[in-house]
């Protein structure tokens, strides 16, 4: 079983930090393969990021997305770019509050989330990407929640470890709600 995810949105989000806290909570912690590897535009923030991971329960054989059967979209642009290469039946989360989505013509499984609101409601905006990996760990199952958590020391900085399990924790129990609402389809799951 292999998947393919792309994290996406702009720099200054946390998109390229989504994929080495997942990459390394996939591969340290829950026995699975994966490779990561990212782009971005020249501006330190607010230009162009993505970031693609290749998870498997084998060895990874060739380290970049070609079809993703997940995609996380934070701003419009990324959106607009990636949803199109998304796989038909792939899952879709997007920033509900940055994202304005085509209409649902039920070619991928989308889920809506405000991230940004809720890392505002703990703190600070800068948590959304934890909040945003609660949601991805609670909706596709890829990964576990206590693998995550456990990937966090070292990649997020010692003295916000706490509130960042508690932006994780956050997205997680929403992913959940999600879930209650629109089930994820097996037959089309990533």
């Amino acid at each position: 079983m292999t998947w393919e995810v792309r994290f996406s949105g702009f720099g200054g989000q946390g998109i390229v930090r989504c994929a080495l806290i997942t990459g390394k909570a996939l591969s340290m912690y829950d026995n699975k393969f994966a490779t990561m590897t990212q782009s971005f535009g020249p501006e330190a923030r607010g230009g162009a990021c993505a970031s693609q991971l290749v998870i498997s329960e084998s060895r990874v054989l060739y380290p970049y997305v070609t079809l993703p059967g997940v995609l996380v979209a934070l701003s419009q642009d990324s959106y607009n770019t990636y949803e199109p290469k998304l796989r038909d039946g792939g899952v879709l989360i997007y920033e509900e509050d940055l994202v304005q989505p085509k209409e649902d013509t039920g070619r991928v499984q989308m889920y809506a989330a405000p991230v940004t609101r809720m890392a505002e409601e703990i703190g600070n905006r800068i948590f959304a990407n934890l909040v945003t990996l609660g949601c991805f760990a609670a909706i596709t199952k890829i990964v576990s929640a206590e693998a995550m958590k456990n990937a966090l020391p070292g990649l997020v900085p010692d003295r916000f470890l706490a509130v960042n399990e508690k932006a994780f924790d956050r997205g997680y129990e929403y992913g959940l709600e999600l879930l209650e609402t629109r089930p994820l389809s097996i037959e089309e799951a990533p």
